[in-house]
């Protein structure tokens, strides 16, 4: 095989490499990532080499580190919270006669890996001519258990494939922590991780047998973990065999010859991992061996029909059906099914931007979870949605702790966090966008609306509601000629930080206000607990009305802040293509007082509060928007093409969900190798849903509005909603509702209501809008796809 670009088919339900691109690698190893939410492995070589980012993470699991200021200030975080990489069980290191298998060297014969979408698997064929002119052909099936919270298993075949007689082969089955990890090139983004030198203290490493356990705990975070590994083998021959466990090595090494052609070893490792703030190393090593003896029982055919059962049931409310761009409906698949990764195990534990695929942003969590990925896991995964509303829930304390010490009411959550304190340590990006605390509320509210959950409202809900609103009412003020204002904060554009009357920030804020002043009334034992008083939500009732919201009468379209509409305006035209992003080469104090915006602001309120706003203003806000955002963040191209399609321009936001959805599997931010893009990954469900299917549930009623784009013939949906499983499909020409389980179900469509029940319900869609042309930044259009050399 030529060494060069690796090609991917295009396949409905699987995502292929066929050869290897070493240029690529770090990418491959994101988007082959395999995890459940508690654990997650990324794509990388069982052999070890060659490879970029080795990572294997555990939700919530990660190192301490000082934040260091040129000019520290009051209030300024003063630690820092990274990932660590733990204890590598992936490897499984292979000798051909006395020759490691390196597809560095040697000659590739063949190479393919495929993301089982429907089975939940990563497979791998390789055939490889090593040096000395053996050959073997080595095929892997690699899962992280979705129903098993702590359990992954690889099984590993090695056969030989030439006629030269007797091979003798040796495999190293391994656990290896303090792994070195190379941030390489990408060391000087600010997007990419902090690096942690052997962030892991041995404390414990046990070996008999086939089984091995290694116990680590970290130096500053306190934090105790355990890899166990456990191995079932199928020989042809006799073999000799030997366990070793150090301190941050257990190895278990199996010698074996394969008498010609056709013969084979096959290795099944079992892989357990879990960790404590709290547990003792002995207490770890036992859980981890009950949970390797029970996996071992079960055996690995066992554990894969698990894994189909789970994502049988998943893709039947989960499924998003494509028709006329093969490419997107792969996209959106693998985006969902990483989606399900990302949050599925979690279980009180964040969901990181990055999910479990890498480190990028030290693994940190922010306002992405409960305003992209949430969304999505609502409808189709609401117990994922629940547990990730409850860990934000658990972290409360520590947030009522930070408005404490910002002289606030209520509770200020992070803007980045692992655990749940503040670890920004960039005030105008990070503390001071106080939107989060909305974001969280408005997730709330969209669950409890989905589900009807009242044991969550009256356990964690309310209080959530009640919490964030008492931030709104002490961050704001009432002012005589504006209403209620809430100054010197920063809005999703992180571009324009820093200022008053965000629109974003205060239409979320005003839900949020009413939604507290809701809660109160329906539980009135948990306001009481709370303290809630008649003044207080009255309070927030008034701040809610009175909230401003700024507007250019002369432009006639609101501006994103107070006065952005009269600063002075961005010089697109003099911007280099290759001056993307460009917070990597223009400095803030020049980004911050200018017409450029980082990612969808003010269009973001269009979607999230669309119920605040005409048509009209839409229209206008959107064209004013749209030529002056240059997406420098994976965030903005989902909800700008959201907007577009609400407002007529079909084309571009068929364009944007392309965008959306191919950011990592074409790399189209050049940082995929940190990780995916988790939000943008959610993106695809979204603007096939909310854009082209048109759904708004801003007052617990659906509503939807779909239309499609010429190359789309049809599409189709499914939601979760209330006890009921919804299903859409759109056409050119009409829209078809019906539900496949559930009592009847009271929708609108453009406007007018339907009741709809286990019959089709089919009505016509209404011709979109011509609300004229938009246009973008120079250099800044959207992301064009490769593969049908769009123009």
């Amino acid at each position: 095989m030529t060494e060069g670009r690796a090609t991917f088919p295009v396949e409905p339900w699987s995502l292929t490499e066929i050869g290897l691109d070493h240029s690529s690698l770090g990418v491959h190893e994101s988007v082959f990532a395999l995890a459940n939410g508690h654990m997650g492995l990324r794509g990388s070589f069982e052999e070890g080499e060659p490879v970029v980012v080795p990572g294997t993470y555990l939700n919530g699991f990660f190192e301490e580190r000082p934040l260091p200021y040129a000019e520290a200030g009051y209030g300024f975080p003063e630690q820092g919270q990274t990932v660590v990489n733990v204890t590598d069980g992936k490897l499984i290191r292979l000798l051909v006669g006395d020759t490691p298998l390196d597809l560095d060297y040697g000659e590739i014969v063949e190479h393919r890996r495929t993301l089982d979408l429907r089975r939940g698997v990563l497979r791998r064929v390789t055939e490889w001519r090593s040096p000395n002119g053996r050959t073997v052909r080595v095929t892997s099936t690699r899962l992280v258990s979705l129903r098993r919270r702590s359990i992954a298993a690889i099984q590993y075949q090695v056969e030989c494939t030439d006629d030269r007689g007797d091979l003798y082969i040796a495999l190293q089955s391994d656990l290896l922590a303090n792994e070195p990890v190379d941030s390489g090139s990408e060391a000087d983004d600010p997007r990419a991780a902090a690096a942690l030198r052997r962030p892991l203290i041995s404390e414990l490493a046990v070996g008999r047998g086939h089984r091995a356990v290694l116990v680590h705990r970290t130096k500053r975070s306190h934090l105790r973990m355990a890899a166990g590994m456990d191995h079932v083998i199928e020989v042809p021959d006799s073999v000799t065999e030997d366990m070793e466990a150090g301190e941050d090595l257990a190895r278990y090494t199996l010698a074996a010859r394969l008498p010609g052609r056709g013969s084979s070893v096959t290795l099944i490792k079992y892989l357990s991992y879990g960790w404590s703030s709290r547990r003792s190393a002995s207490a770890l090593r036992d859980q981890v061996e009950g949970a390797l003896a029970t996996a071992k029982l079960a055996g690995f055919r066992r554990l894969a029909e698990e894994q189909r059962q789970v994502l049988d049931e998943f893709w039947s409310t989960a499924d998003v059906e494509i028709e006329g761009d093969d490419e997107l409906q792969q996209a959106v698949r693998v985006g969902v099914f990483h989606v399900l990764q990302a949050g599925l195990r979690a279980e009180r534990q964040p969901i990181p931007a990055k999910g479990l695929t890498g480190p990028g942003y030290d693994g940190h969590t922010f306002w992405d979870t409960e305003t992209y990925v949430l969304p999505v896991l609502t409808y189709i995964a609401p117990e994922a949605a629940r547990d990730a509303l409850r860990w934000r829930h658990s972290t409360l304390e520590l947030a009522r702790s930070r408005a404490r010490e910002l002289g606030l009411h209520g509770a200020a959550f992070p803007w980045r966090t692992i655990r749940g304190e503040e670890t920004s340590g960039y005030w105008p990006a990070g503390t001071a966008a106080f939107h989060i605390n909305a974001d969280i509320a408005d997730a709330v509210v969209r669950y409890l609306h989905a589900t009807e959950d009242e044991e969550f409202d009256r356990d964690f809900g309310t209080e959530l509601l009640v919490e964030t609103a008492r931030l709104w009412a002490s961050l704001g003020h009432f002012d005589e000629e504006h209403g209620f204002r809430i100054d010197g904060v920063t809005g999703p554009d992180e571009y324009t930080a820093v200022v008053d009357n965000n629109v974003y920030t205060n239409l979320m804020a005003q839900r949020n206000l009413r939604e507290a002043a809701a809660a109160v009334e329906r539980q009135p034992d948990v306001a009481g607990r709370l303290q809630v008083t008649e003044d207080e939500t009255a309070t927030w009732l008034r701040a809610a009305r009175l909230m401003a919201v700024p507007y250019d009468t002369r432009l006639g379209v609101h501006m994103q802040s107070d006065a952005f509409t009269h600063h002075e305006e961005w010089d697109f035209t003099s911007t280099p293509r290759d001056r993307y992003p460009l917070l990597l080469h223009y400095p803030y104090f020049d980004i911050y007082r200018k017409q450029v915006i980082k990612q969808a602001d003010l269009v973001m309120a269009l979607h999230l509060r669309g119920d605040a706003f005409t048509f009209e203003e839409k229209v206008a806000d959107f064209a004013y928007y749209e030529a002056r955002t240059v997406r420098d963040s994976s965030l903005s191209a989902a909800q700008q093409a959201v907007v577009a399609a609400e407002t007529g321009h079909l084309e571009l936001a068929y364009d944007y969900w392309a965008e959306a959805t191919l950011t990592d599997l074409q790399n189209l931010h050049g940082n995929s190798g940190h990780g995916l893009h988790i939000a943008s990954m959610a993106g695809g469900w979204t603007v096939a849903v909310a854009g082209f299917g048109g759904m708004r549930d801003h007052d617990g009623h659906l509503l939807f509005a779909p239309r499609l784009p010429e190359r789309i013939t049809r599409l189709r949906f499914r939601l979760a909603y209330q006890g009921r499983a919804l299903q859409v499909t759109v056409t050119k020409e009409q829209a078809t509702y019906r539900l496949l389980d559930g009592e009847a179900l009271d929708v609108h469509h453009h406007g007018r209501r339907l009741t709809v029940d286990h019959a089709d319900v089919v009505v016509d869609i209404p011709p979109a809008p011509d609300t004229g042309k938009v246009t973008q930044p120079h250099g800044a259009e959207p992301r064009r796809r490769s593969r049908y050399g769009a123009a």
